[in-house]
């Protein structure tokens, strides 16, 4: 049986000169499906992002029965989360810190992962802070080259670990990419209107979930442009379409809203 009948309204994609404090809260609330500001970094700073990549240790991330290996640079929570939902500190905490300094030796300059969390952090009206675990700064800032697509899931922190993780309580959790190389076709995300039930386990399939868990579901599609930034509220399901032989590459993060109206960032 087909889970919507009719469109909301409200679910749709807004194309935008710059994010707003606006844009933030109605993503958080769920009455806005996406926000896309183009050209949000310039040639120059995409440039400069692209010529660094050389120097970070980026590594093929595909784990077993895995059909979409990734190129990433730095670690990602979810990775370091046990099988209660628990983290490996002691894993976590040295390739955090080994990313940093290999982050540093790259010398970015402009930094995009520091340009974007400070527009952000403007937008918003006070700027945004590093979650913390027992008063340590975690990482943020992923790059990710997704040529061979993702699968289709959603990402939320309170449920991957539901005992708790930050020193901060969030609310909310955005998703931020801003791309810095764009393929000529294909490449495009699709966020649904739908969030985890728990009769989407049926479709699991290795990290997300097959098709047709979201095929009667309102969606908005976006294919990236070159500098491109975009936010969205990624407890909807999300999937990235494959583009062959061509490269797409953003730098990531995630933001939260917290219970006292901070906006903290991580990866």
């Amino acid at each position: 049986m087909p889970r919507t009948t009719a469109l909301d309204p409200l679910f749709t994609a807004v194309n935008t000169a710059a994010f707003t404090d606006r844009h933030l809260a109605n993503l958080a609330a769920g009455t806005l499906a996406a926000v896309r500001v183009p050209d949000f970094l310039d040639r120059r700073t995409c440039a400069g992002a692209l010529a660094a990549l050389g120097r970070l240790p980026t590594a093929d991330y595909a784990p077993a029965r895995v059909p979409t290996p990734i190129v990433r640079f730095g670690p990602a929570l979810n990775d370091y989360r046990d099988q209660d939902g628990r983290l490996d500190a002691d894993r976590y905490w040295c390739d955090a810190e080994a990313a940093r300094a290999a982050w540093h030796r790259a010398g970015m300059r402009p930094d995009p992962v520091a340009v974007s969390l400070a527009r952000l952090g403007s937008a918003w009206g006070a700027a945004v802070t590093p979650a913390t675990i027992g008063g340590r700064a975690v990482f943020g800032g992923t790059l990710r080259e997704i040529n061979a697509g993702a699968l289709v899931h959603y990402d939320d922190l309170n449920r991957e670990f539901p005992t708790g993780l930050f020193d901060q309580e969030t609310v909310a959790q955005l998703a931020f990419n801003v791309w810095v190389a764009v393929p000529v076709t294909g490449g495009a995300t699709t966020v649904w209107r739908h969030r985890w039930e728990p009769a989407d386990e049926r479709h699991r399939q290795a990290y997300g979930y097959r098709p047709e868990t979201v095929e009667h579901c309102q969606r908005v599609s976006l294919r990236p442009e070159h500098g491109d930034g975009l936010l969205f509220n990624p407890a909807n399901f999300h999937a990235v379409e494959p583009c062959p032989g061509q490269r797409r590459i953003a730098f990531a993060f995630f933001l939260a809203l917290t219970t006292t109206g901070q906006l903290i960032a991580w990866s």
